[in-house]
C-alpha cells in the first residue's frame, strides 16, 4: 500500500494496529487513536504513542514516549511528523 492509498482509505480494516491509530486520528478520533497505540509494546507503538501526547499538547509524556521509543521530539510540524510515521510503517 502506498501513502496516497493509506490517506485515501475509507475503512482502516485489514491494518496493522498502529496503521488504524494514525488512520483513526487523521479522521479526528484522538482518543480512539490513543486506545490503540498505549496498548502496543514496541518501539513503534511508543513512537506513535509519543506523536499523539505531543498532538495533544502533554509535552512531559510525549518526551517520556519519545525516550521509549529511542527517538527525540522532532522538530517538524504534526502534520510532517505523521507523514513520516505512516511512510516508516507502511
Amino acid at each position: 500500500m502506498t501513502f496516497d492509498e493509506f490517506r485515501s482509505l475509507a475503512h482502516p480494516q485489514d491494518l496493522p494496529p498502529l496503521l488504524q491509530a494514525l488512520w483513526q486520528d487523521a479522521q479526528g478520533n484522538w482518543h480512539k487513536a490513543h486506545e490503540i497505540a498505549q496498548d502496543i509494546e514496541t518501539p513503534d507503538g511508543a513512537w506513535v504513542h509519543a506523536y499523539l501526547h505531543r498532538k495533544e499538547g502533554d509535552l512531559w509524556n510525549a518526551d517520556y514516549w519519545y525516550r521509549r521509543a529511542g527517538r527525540t521530539r522532532p522538530d517538524m510540524t504534526l502534520e510532517e511528523e505523521w507523514e513520516e510515521i505512516v511512510k516508516g510503517l507502511l
